[in-house]
């Protein structure tokens, strides 16, 4: 095991795999870092540090700064992908997705299906996510309920370097298009990450922590905070399991079903606003199918329907909060 944080991890991943197949290739706006100036690339692997060092290894043939133009970006991976390519895209900021939402929705999520599964597209596109660092309602916002909604995407949130390191790999060897989305508030977290070879199937939650009274479902950044509230909990004699979704699309409906059986109460914490969310889903997925375990009314624990505000209290306000969970699961074990 080495230790490192999770901006390491993915750097790290992205060399290993560019190592081991030439046809992976990174592109994105500012990923070498100092192109245009007179110095020349700098490496710098762009304002997230997440693709140090690449092109001074392999070079500008494929390691390429784009234009400012997500489109382009991920409509040049689609091209890749269909040519024999593995593309992994960089978008700088998951509040741009709607500019280039039809090559993610109509392009990239529908080629197998349309061409009758004589075709794959084996693009990566990463993306940075979530509020919590005063970036303001255009650069703060999370947008995994919208994309785990197009059907032919699969939807990868991890959450420890470790799990950034197996996650990004099968994403790279997989045959389908898949968005990485990677919390900003969570890229200088450190953590131990196996060395050599290693891979997390998508659709495969991890279970944080062990209970028998409340099952707590999350992720990306709130997986960290549902962790504090349950770590507070049990003092009050409260076990909560807590589960890390790891991907949202697949969804591994098992982990929460079978835990909803012997907890018998849930609260789902989801940093995206309410309507038509991952926590809704969520909900929706255990009414339908553990109503008859269920011991209280569900409780969801989210942003407001709001844009992310820009004054520091009112965004620490707008995220969900360990004392807002911890709310929640009280709320559930008073329910008669």
């Amino acid at each position: 095991m080495t230790e490192m944080m999770l901006r390491e991890a993915i750097a790290q991943t992205l060399h290993d795999e560019m190592l081991r197949d030439s046809n992976v290739v990174v592109l994105g706006e500012d990923i070498v870092g100092g192109m245009g100036t007179e110095g020349g690339p700098e490496s710098t692997g762009g304002i997230w540090g997440t693709s140090g060092g690449l092109f001074d290894k392999f070079g500008p043939n494929r390691v390429i700064d784009t234009p400012i133009s997500e489109s382009a970006i991920v409509g040049a991976a689609a091209g890749l992908a269909l040519s024999g390519k593995r593309p992994v895209a960089e978008i700088m900021f998951a509040d741009f997705v709607g500019v280039c939402l039809d090559q993610l929705w109509n392009q990239l999520a529908k080629f197998r299906y349309m061409f009758g599964g004589k075709t794959t597209c084996p693009a990566v596109i990463r993306m940075s996510y979530g509020a919590g660092l005063n970036a303001a309602a255009q650069h703060s916002q999370s947008v995994y309920s919208l994309l785990t909604a197009l059907p032919g995407l699969k939807v990868v949130m991890p959450t420890t370097p470790a799990d950034a390191k197996g996650l990004l790999t099968t994403a790279i060897r997989g045959s389908d298009p898949v968005i990485f989305m990677e919390h900003k508030a969570l890229y200088a977290v450190r953590g131990e990450v196996p060395e050599g070879e290693y891979m997390i199937p998508f659709g495969q939650a991890r279970q944080v922590r062990a209970g028998r009274d409340v099952t707590i479902v999350a992720c990306g950044l709130m997986v960290s905070v549902a962790e504090a509230a349950a770590a507070g909990l049990e003092a009050e004699g409260i076990g909560c399991n807590v589960i890390d979704l790891r991907t949202t699309s697949p969804i591994d409906e098992d982990a929460i079903l079978d835990s909803l059986e012997i907890t018998g109460r849930l609260v789902v914490v989801d940093e995206s606003p309410p309507r038509c969310s991952l926590a809704t889903d969520i909900a929706g997925l255990a009414s339908q199918h553990a109503f008859s375990s269920l011991k209280a009314p569900i409780q969801l624990v989210t942003a407001p329907h709001t844009p992310v505000p820009f004054a520091r209290e009112l965004e620490r306000e707008y995220l969900p909060s360990a004392d807002k969970v911890q709310a929640a699961v009280r709320a559930v074990m008073a329910y008669k």
